[in-house]
Parts: C-alpha cells; sequence; structure tokens
C-alpha cells in the first residue's frame, strides 16, 4: 500500500436504532446482533457475544455506569410508590418504612442484569465503534 492509498475501512454491522437498542437489553441480548445471551447465570454476565464476539466488558470498571442506571430506576421506583400510597391512600410512615426498605434492597438485585445490558446497548449508541466486525482472534 503506497503513501497515498486509505486502509481499508472496517467491515461494520448496520446501525441500530435506539429503540431496538433498548429492547434488545430489556431481552438480555447482544446489542451489537441481537442473538447472543449476555448472561449465562444470575450475576455472571459473559466475556463475549456467542454470534459476533461482541466483547461485553470493554476494561476493569466497565459496568460502574450500570449502577447509576440501577440507583435512578430505584430511586424512581421508590418515590413514586411513597408519593402514590402515602398522599392516594394514606398510608403513614410507619407503614410504608418496611416495605420501601424492603424494596431498595430487592430490586437492585433483580435489576442487576437489565441495567448492565442497558448501560452496553447505551454504549453501542454513544460509540459506533463497537459496532465494527472484529476478529475475536485478535482480543
Amino acid at each position: 500500500m503506497s503513501e497515498t492509498e486509505l486502509p481499508p475501512a472496517p467491515q461494520r454491522y448496520p446501525t441500530v436504532p435506539w429503540a431496538t437498542l433498548m429492547g434488545r437489553a430489556l431481552q438480555l441480548k447482544c446489542p451489537r446482533c441481537g442473538q447472543g445471551a449476555m448472561f449465562n447465570g444470575p450475576l455472571s454476565t459473559l466475556e463475549r457475544c456467542s454470534n459476533c464476539h461482541l466483547k461485553y466488558e470493554r476494561a476493569p470498571g466497565y459496568f460502574l455506569g450500570s449502577i447509576y442506571i440501577n440507583y435512578a430506576l430505584t430511586a424512581f421506583a421508590i418515590t413514586v410508590t411513597y408519593i402514590v400510597l402515602h398522599f392516594g391512600f394514606r398510608w403513614s410512615n410507619t407503614q410504608l418504612a418496611f416495605p420501601l426498605a424492603g424494596f431498595c434492597c430487592v430490586f437492585p438485585a433483580l435489576a442487576f442484569r437489565h441495567t448492565r445490558a442497558l448501560w452496553l446497548a447505551m454504549d453501542c449508541h454513544s460509540d459506533e465503534s463497537l459496532m465494527e466486525i472484529d476478529d475475536p482472534e485478535e482480543n
């Protein structure tokens, strides 16, 4: 290749619309191809997609941002539930304390996988390089 020639453009998966990415995340599927599973257990994220070989955890601490999503969903659910039950149904703070505290402990654990999938889907939307076809042998 001479100095004036450009290297070939990388092959890419087609750009995926935002709604499709979110749908794949809610189904716990690979955001790039929509085929491979992201998890092989309740808390165990696979290293790569079995179909397109997208590396899920790009760097140590990559999924830290999913904690913010989890926190926001928990805080929103607690706030709405408190307002509805306290002001709509006249439950006292004493009646609400135990159930809402229990929700704060259980919901984040149940939402763990979905918030990780949402984080990766949002990253695929904002970083187009994740849609490039890579050779799994290189990584």
